[in-house]
Order: structure tokens, then C-alpha cells, then sequence
């Protein structure tokens, strides 16, 4: 075990003791240590921007993989690989998505589906675009996601995705709802995570909810404080920016499958080579993985 990770442990245990012991019940929900490292290295250069179907894609792939395996996350596919192929702008591309699964200790046969797009821009005129924020960002938070289930086992079984090409056409998400390996009638949501790690408003905004009573009262029944501000928004209806078709979410949508989807608005750095781990927001980001796995416990506890 790092010591960075033991150390991260240790903490929040105390933190949890001391807690307990003045009256808060609340427990720490992962490290924050290990998701800043998660973004920080699959932000790197190593990773060459991680463009679909080249060697910084693969190392990702692997390295998706070995996290997966490392927090007891079992494959949904066969070696979590859902591979497939497309042909955009006359170029023949092999992708992969990467899924995994943890089974509901109630609802084992109904699914919430945790997604988060792993391929960014890559590298153009010799400059990588390593795309921290988009969408490093979003994939840690499916680690984070996975290390809390680890304590806190779902009621409805939980697919966590990473899709495949989402800069190319939100290709990923598109061949895993035409291809389910599940039944898609049996999925109840998709919440989807991208660019999820910085704002100079502290606003994480969330679509999807407009329309849907039980979500809007969920996002309206969060509190928001002066970290974080959890905003119903981007959704058509308040002339921003509509994002319902912005992400891998679309496709559940387009499905008619429930969705969520978190992002803060575009910056001077979104699909630049500047899109580096030194400038995302990290308290911001730390709180809003808390606030969305948040959400998450309160739908995986309604019926549907």
C-alpha cells in the first residue's frame, strides 16, 4: 500500500472517530489523495492526450483496468473490454469501452449506470493535449466512486463506464446502448461526469433534472455551500447553453433512459494543450465528487 494512500486511511478514520464522537455520523467516502493522483497521472504526458485508438489510449485502457481490479470492481464485459469500431471524418478507428460492475445488495437485476469518457484530443502539431479536467477529471471520479462502494455497497447494481471516443462523436456511449450486454430496460439511470474539476464560481451544474420530479427535488434538497454550488441548469430551458446533447449521456436520452448529467461551464483552457492537472480547482473538485456521489445515494435509495 502507498503511504500516501495509508496515510489518506488513517485520517479519515480519525476524522470518523472524532466525528462520531461530537455527534456527525458523516464518514469519509474515499481518499482525496488517490483521486488527485488519479487525475495528475492520466493527465500527464505519459498518456500522450489519450486519442482513441493510439498508444496513450492503450496505457489508459490498462491502467483503467488495474484500477478497476485493484477495488474489487469485476468485469461487466469480457476483461471489462466492450471493443468496437467506427469510421469518422474517413478514418477507420478501434476503440474500446471499459466496464465494470458492482453487484446490488438489493436490486441486483436493476442498474444505475456511472459513465465518464476516457479519450481526449491527443496530440496535434507535436503538442499533447493532456485533458485534466476533460476528462480526467471524470474518470477519477469513477475510481472514487468504486472505492466507496467498497464500504458502502449499492442497493441497485452499478455499472461504472469509461467510455471510448466521446471526442469523436460520442462514439462509446452510442455502441454500448445499441449493444447492451444488460438489458437496457433494466437500466433506471445514467449519471454522467464530465469536466467535473474546476470553477471560479464553485458552480457544478447538473442536467437532466428539469423535467424529472424525483431528480429535481433531489438536486434541489442538496445543500450548497460556499465549496460548491449544485445548480439544475444547461438543460433547454433557461437560455444557457443546452448540454443534453454536449456528452455520453445523449444516448441514454436518446434511449429514453433517465439521466444525470454533472460539468461546469467551458473555460479558457477546454480543448486547449493548457488543460493541465496545475490548473484544475482541487477543494472544488474534491467536493463536487462528494456532492454527486451524494446525489447517487439518494436515487439508489428511491424506488423505481
Amino acid at each position: 500500500m502507498a503511504k500516501s494512500f495509508f496515510y489518506s486511511v488513517l485520517f479519515c478514520f480519525l476524522f470518523t472517530i472524532k466525528g462520531f464522537a461530537q455527534g456527525d455520523l458523516s464518514t469519509c467516502l474515499f481518499s482525496d489523495v488517490e483521486l488527485l493522483k488519479h487525475v495528475k497521472s492520466l493527465s500527464s504526458d505519459t498518456f500522450e492526450g489519450r486519442r482513441t485508438g493510439t498508444k496513450g489510449s492503450l496505457k489508459a485502457k490498462k491502467y483503467i483496468i488495474n484500477q478497476f481490479n485493484t477495488l474489487d470492481v469485476h468485469p461487466l464485459a469480457k476483461e471489462y473490454n466492450q471493443s468496437f469500431t467506427f469510421t469518422h471524418k474517413r478514418n477507420f478507428y478501434q476503440a474500446s469501452n471499459i466496464l465494470g460492475i458492482v453487484k446490488g445488495i438489493e436490486l441486483p437485476e436493476k442498474y444505475i449506470v456511472i459513465s465518464a469518457h476516457y479519450d481526449h484530443e491527443g496530440i496535434k502539431n507535436n503538442t499533447i493535449y493532456n485533458g485534466a479536467d476533460d476528462n480526467a477529471s471524470g474518470l477519477s471520479a469513477l475510481f472514487a466512486f468504486a472505492e466507496y462502494f467498497k464500504n458502502n455497497p449499492p442497493k441497485h447494481s452499478v455499472i461504472l463506464a469509461a467510455f471510448d471516443a466521446e471526442e469523436l462523436g460520442i462514439r462509446g456511449s452510442k455502441y454500448f446502448v445499441n449493444n447492451p450486454i444488460i438489458p437496457s430496460k433494466n437500466i433506471v439511470v445514467n449519471l454522467n461526469m464530465d469536466m467535473i474539476s474546476r470553477s471560479k464560481k464553485n458552480e457544478l451544474f447538473v442536467v437532466g433534472a428539469s423535467e424529472n420530479k424525483r431528480f429535481n427535488y433531489i438536486i434541489k434538497s442538496m445543500n450548497s455551500s460556499n465549496k460548491i454550488k449544485l445548480l439544475i441548469g444547461h438543460d433547454g430551458y433557461d437560455g444557457l447553453d443546452n448540454w443534453t446533447y454536449a456528452s455520453d449521456h445523449v444516448n441514454f436520452y436518446k434511449k429514453g433512459i433517465p439521466f444525470l448529467y454533472f460539468g461546469v461551464e467551458d473555460h479558457k483552457d477546454y480543448h486547449e494543450p493548457t488543460d493541465d492537472y496545475e490548473n484544475i480547482h482541487p477543494e472544488f473538485y474534491i467536493e463536487a465528487v462528494k456532492k454527486i456521489i451524494s446525489v447517487f445515494e439518494k436515487i439508489d435509495t428511491s424506488k423505481f
